[in-house]
């Protein structure tokens, strides 16, 4: 093998995985509508676990803030079947994969999916009952702010839920934290959580954890 091979190949490898990262924060074209179709399959576990600490009226109005593949919205969609779903991603080929994984629901005038960021969403004060956050504040430009944000939009005693499949000082921190730092992505632990919650104008605000598989989710409700 070639000197110049020798030294071209572990930077190729490097830059796969730098790609592979930008992916995963922000999917873009081909590549990222697969990764959003895989995060379709991959956080479903994780999601239902989560929403099992809220609660989802057949009336509720809801937002999913990073909606990915579009799959959370999916199911919120069938048990919120007399209220209104919206999705919110700030990548273009999430967006994509969002709307094809609800055609149904968007040709039923029942879910409405948005190019959109979370520090500036596109809805009037006091919209929506739930918001749902899976698997994104990781990357949000400015937690606390952005939490706020949320807030304004959710009515009073709406409620906003925050879920992470890593998070420091849970049980799978071996394998997240590297990862975490590679990613650029805030890794924080239950108390900072809670924090960000109640910095951003949250009441009641709960934390749970499953510590074995490393997920927690965060839940606050804007004060009535």
């Amino acid at each position: 093998m070639s000197v110049v091979a020798t030294i071209a190949r572990p930077l190729l490898g490097l830059a796969a995985a730098g790609v592979l990262m930008r992916q995963c924060r922000k999917p873009m074209w081909l590549p990222g509508r697969l990764i959003a179709l895989q995060m379709n399959v991959s956080h479903r576990a994780l999601t239902d676990w989560a929403l099992g600490h809220v609660t989802i009226e057949k009336h509720s109005s809801i937002l999913d803030i990073g909606c990915g593949g579009g799959k959370t919205i999916q199911r919120l969609a069938e048990r919120a079947v007399d209220g209104k779903l919206c999705g919110v991603d700030y990548s273009p080929a999430s967006v994509a994969t969002a709307r094809r994984t609800n055609a149904a629901g968007i040709a039923s005038g029942h879910v409405d999916i948005r190019h959109a960021t979370v520090s500036a969403l596109p809805f009037d004060d006091d919209s929506f009952d739930l918001a749902t956050a899976v698997e994104t504040h990781y990357y949000w430009p400015n937690l606390v702010s952005d939490l706020a944000e949320v807030r304004r939009v959710l009515r009073r005693g709406g409620t906003l839920i925050v879920v992470a499949e890593a998070y420091r000082g849970g049980g799978v921190d071996w394998l997240y934290s590297p990862a975490m730092r590679l990613l650029g992505a805030k890794y924080l632990t239950a108390d900072e959580h809670r924090n960000a919650l109640m910095n951003a104008g949250y009441s009641d605000v709960q934390v749970f954890e499953e510590r074995s598989k490393g997920w927690l989710c965060a839940v606050g409700r804007k004060p009535s």
